[in-house]
């Protein structure tokens, strides 16, 4: 496989990209149900990573991902809750300490 062939990560595009194309949601409503169904099902933390920058450049706050939590908490119970909080917190992490690599570097 070339250097620069990613299967796996060109698929997530494509078919984030298809997702994205096909909604009828507005944006900031579609990245509030990813967020939500990421808690649904235990999300591991990189794939908040996938979905944060997005949430952000379309105005996502914290409060917004607590009260998307707070909202699901009754139908996927304490555990899952638990887990996103925890995989956000450790997504949000390295996103910022990416950011804060690129800073220094460029």
């Amino acid at each position: 496989m070339a250097e620069e062939e990613n299967p796996v990560s060109d698929t997530l595009v494509e078919i984030t990209a298809a997702s994205l194309e096909r909604s009828t949601l507005e944006p900031r409503e579609l990245m509030l149900a990813r967020i939500a169904a990421l808690a649904a099902v235990d999300a591991p933390p990189a794939s908040y990573l996938l979905n944060v920058g997005a949430a952000v450049d379309v105005g996502i706050t914290l409060e917004d991902v607590q009260g998307i939590l707070v909202a699901v908490a009754p139908i996927v119970g304490t555990p899952r809750i638990v887990a996103a909080s925890g995989n956000l917190a450790v997504a949000l992490g390295f996103a910022i300490a990416l950011e804060a690599e690129a800073e220094t570097e460029g």
